[in-house]
């Protein structure tokens, strides 16, 4: 579904990424690891559009994004949902205005629909009867999942996930890798997710792919990432302050 290949991206003189190269399978959920800083972000920017590479190509379905007009591009963005870091919920809209905001914005449909659509996206996530409130009057957990409610209100082909548990305690960061597993098997998405999580990537991921000196070095199931024998991945997973991560940036 989706084809990462050889894509390089500077700011400035701030080399990015530096020749990164990823297929993703369609129902996939592939999770990028990497330091804070080291473009995992980036990486998820440039498959819906909002950046483009120096050098490279992303290919969705086989179409060039980079080369996709603008119009074109508003058409494949509805294709995605997204869980951003923080949620990123509009402060001054409730819950159900927050969830319905894709559904009024891009798809001509009745408030009947709306209602209908949004009660059963916060029921997957297990919210009932707080489609008033403001996400002020929510705990970081369940602004999260009124944030996942919203990524997948329109059906997307694709959730992309920023850093889903950043910010939550273990236990609702579980329920939050339990709630990505069980919409993946539910609803048939493909998931492509970054972290710094371990904990999270090995519960959620079919798939987990190192990003490191802006390259992908090493790509496997979570059991292959486990017992691998690089030793920058392995210093990473480990969480060691010693190793060659902590050498290179002396």
């Amino acid at each position: 579904m989706i084809e990462i290949i050889d894509v390089h991206k500077n700011f400035g003189e701030l080399e990015v990424l530096k020749g990164v190269n990823l297929s993703v399978k369609r129902g996939e959920t592939i999770v990028i690891i990497g330091r804070s800083g080291c473009g995992k972000s980036v990486l998820l920017k440039h498959l819906i559009g909002i950046l483009t590479p120096d050098s490279g190509k992303l290919l969705f379905n086989g179409v060039n994004i980079s080369q996709m007009k603008e119009n074109e591009l508003v058409e494949h963005r509805k294709k995605f949902g997204m869980l951003f870091q923080a949620a990123a919920l509009f402060d001054s809209l409730s819950v159900k205005e927050n969830v319905a905001f894709g559904l009024r914005e891009h798809m001509d449909l009745s408030e009947e629909e709306i209602d209908r659509i949004t009660s059963k996206k916060l029921s997957l996530v297990g919210l009932y009867a707080v489609e008033g409130k403001k996400p002020a009057e929510l705990s970081g957990g369940m602004r999260k999942r009124v944030g996942l409610a919203r990524a997948f209100a329109m059906d997307p082909a694709i959730i992309l996930y920023d850093e889903p548990t950043t910010g939550l305690d273990p236990i609702t960061s579980d329920v939050i890798n339990e709630l990505i597993v069980k919409i993946k098997k539910e609803l048939h998405v493909t998931s492509f997710a970054v972290t710094h999580d371990m904990k999270s990537a090995y519960k959620i991921a079919d798939r987990i792919a190192m990003l490191y000196d802006g390259k992908i070095i090493e790509s496997g199931t979570p059991e292959e990432i486990q017992n691998t024998s690089n030793p920058i991945v392995r210093q990473f997973i480990a969480g060691n302050s010693k190793g060659p991560i902590t050498e290179k940036n002396l």
